[in-house]
């Protein structure tokens, strides 16, 4: 268990940095993670795009490239360019910068030089939250859309992966509904108990999965005792598996917005951790994204 983003970034300490290939970095929101990220020494960049603009837009926020490599093209084959680096292992994580999504996920998936590994993508949050006790991951709010039982079953697996490699032996993992016990006119309840006996039988391997679990007893042990609800990851969840992008999004942008908390969010399943950065996100976020990344990518090498 992690109990804040300070202990990520502990993680990270006394470890060589990882190679971020950060894919049109002409923007200084993006730059300004960076900067962070390579002075606290977890990264080496490689700055990808219009070199001048890339060069304009750091001295606005005083980051010195004079030791920092950048791969001078054009806007338009940033993208491209960028993913190569990964590709051919020249870089270790991807970071989407000032750059069109749909442009950038079109090189990532790209068949002749893209990350694909024949797994699904999905994506994996971590949030901070002020008065909670652990970081609580949540999957997938930002990539499939209306996930069926198979699709969950792969974006279960993903996170459980992305938590092991970060030092969580066993995650606790709570499938999400709005009741705990089964019900027919819920799919979500259904999925969740058909993916708790899949773990069970060890068809998803790595994890203590649960569901279908209420929020309320996923994250709270007096909650899930006033209801009997006796399981090892009730009340404990590391990881909740939220069951469409709706659900996910809601859940993450108010952990934000209402409760205070501080989002960090990659995109796993792909050849390296993709850092999917929104011009949005503060820059606590960016910084703490592309720790995640790196800590899932340090994770998968040892």
């Amino acid at each position: 268990m992690m109990r804040n983003f300070g202990e990520m970034l502990e993680r990270l300490k006394n470890l060589p940095p990882v190679r971020l290939s950060v894919v049109q970095a002409a923007d200084a929101p993006v730059l300004e993670a960076v900067k962070d990220a390579y002075e606290k020494g977890i990264i080496e960049p490689l700055l990808v795009g219009e070199k001048e603009k890339i060069r304009e837009e750091a001295s606005k926020i005083g980051f010195s490239l004079e030791n920092i490599e950048i791969i001078d093209c054009p806007a338009k084959e940033a993208p491209m360019v960028g993913v190569r680096l990964v590709y051919e292992n020249r870089a270790d994580v991807l970071m989407k910068g000032l750059v069109d999504t749909a442009a950038f996920m079109r090189a990532v998936l790209n068949p002749d030089f893209g990350l694909r590994t024949g797994m699904l993508l999905s994506h994996l949050a971590a949030f901070e939250i002020p008065n909670f006790e652990r970081i609580l991951f949540i999957t997938d709010g930002g990539v499939n859309i209306a996930p069926t039982l198979e699709e969950k079953a792969a974006i279960l697996q993903n996170a459980i992966n992305a938590l092991r490699a970060i030092g969580y032996s066993e995650p606790k993992v709570a499938l999400l509904s709005a009741v705990e016990t089964v019900s027919t006119k819920m799919q979500s309840a259904v999925d969740a108990a058909i993916l708790a006996k899949m773990a069970e039988r060890k068809q998803i391997r790595g994890a203590l999965v649960d569901g279908p679990l209420a929020l309320d007893n996923a994250v709270s042990e007096e909650a899930a005792a006033h209801k009997g609800i006796k399981s090892p990851v009730a009340g404990k969840a590391d990881l909740i598996l939220v069951p469409n992008i709706e659900t996910g999004n809601a859940l993450g942008k108010s952990l934000t917005f209402l409760a205070g908390g501080h989002m960090a969010g990659v995109v796993v399943g792909a050849k390296a951790p993709v850092v999917l950065s929104s011009r949005a996100d503060s820059p606590v976020s960016k910084l703490m994204s592309i720790t995640l990344a790196c800590l899932i990518k340090r994770g998968e090498k040892s």
